[in-house]
């Protein structure tokens, strides 16, 4: 906050003024982030640490997609207006996950939007105007995905070796900008290889908090350097510390499943059966700053393409506790929010 504000952080505080002033200046120099739907609720500023928490297919990765392309687009491009925040995001798949195809769908999704008037101009119908917009659309695409920063991790070992790249890029500034959101996703992946990697006769609790530790240190240390919003995926552990078979079955997110509706809601129907419980010690419970709940809702919706069915998704903000439920669903890369008490 004091280097945002131009100064050291001993002469940003040595300011005489009152405590009134002195957290509408705080939060003046921390502005709110505008984030997609559902994460728009609640109000977040750099150095908010969100958990997703939610089961199998419940949008989860598809959200932290949405904020990534909403950071990496500039507020404005050649004169005209985006509407993004033009930084830098830091992806850590730890689920290996991700889809570089569904990013990039998304991404020019937004960028046809922004650039549709220029279908509407004077131009005459010779080719130039098409011309004109796809090279506009591709050079914006490309200067976006330069600030779209991805590591692959396959232990907990590699997550902490990529916090620290985190931080080498930050010093650097990546294009000049920084980077602006960090993206866990998830957070809970190597839960059980941790469990099965401690010695027996060893305290497993303890060996758990050791990482979460260790993982906490080095976000702690980038957030010191840079301030920037963290944004956590997680996927829950049911009854007695097992998961359902849904969990070990990811390969696909629901909206992007043609068929298998019986089975898909099956195993849901299993699932809410069993009780969710905390598997993250409680360091990482005490970090979190706020968390969001995702559910797979079993009314469904057609969908714009006949005989596909797309399922509902609520959404439940937990801390802070907002006491309402959104109910939305995603068809293709665009949201449709309906909000339910």
């Amino acid at each position: 906050m004091a280097g945002e504000a131009g100064g050291e952080p001993r002469a940003w505080l040595a300011v005489e003024e009152t405590a009134a002033t002195f957290i509408s200046r705080s939060l003046s120099s921390r502005p709110p982030i505008i984030l997609p739907p559902p994460l728009h609720r609640a109000p977040l500023r750099p150095g908010n640490v969100v958990e997703i928490a939610g089961p199998s297919n419940s949008g989860k990765s598809h959200l932290l997609l949405m904020a990534a392309v909403q950071c990496i687009l500039p507020k404005e491009w050649e004169g005209i207006y985006i509407g993004g925040l033009g930084k830098s995001v830091m992806y850590l798949d730890l689920d290996c996950r991700f889809d570089v195809l569904r990013l990039a769908q998304i991404l020019r999704k937004r960028i046809a939007e922004g650039s549709a008037h220029l279908r509407n101009g004077d131009l005459e119908k010779d080719g130039t105007k098409d011309e004109f917009q796809s090279s506009f659309e591709n050079a914006l695409f490309s200067d976006c995905m330069q600030r779209f920063l991805y590591a692959r991790c396959h232990n907990s070992s590699e997550i902490t070796a990529a916090l620290k790249t985190v931080q080498s890029q930050s010093r650097s500034e990546v294009l000049g900008l920084g980077i602006y959101f960090v993206m866990i996703d998830s957070i809970g992946a190597f839960y059980w290889i941790d469990r099965a990697s401690q010695p027996a006769g060893e305290n497993k609790g303890k060996s758990l908090q050791s990482v979460t530790e260790t993982v906490i240190h080095e976000i702690r240390k980038f957030l010191q350097l840079q301030p920037a919003l963290v944004l956590v995926t997680k996927a829950p552990i049911y009854a007695e510390g097992t998961t359902t078979a849904n969990d070990f079955n990811r390969g696909s997110s629901k909206y992007m499943m043609e068929d298998s509706t019986v089975l898909k809601y099956s195993r849901l129907d299993e699932e809410r059966t069993l009780s969710c419980r905390e598997y993250m010690p409680s360091i990482w419970q005490s970090f979190v700053t706020h968390r969001i709940n995702l559910q797979v809702e079993e009314a469904v919706v057609p969908s714009v393409h006949e005989n596909e069915v797309l399922s509902t998704y609520t959404s439940e903000w937990m801390q802070p506790s907002l006491k309402t439920k959104e109910k939305f669903s995603i068809v293709g890369e665009v949201h449709k929010i309906h909000y339910q008490s």
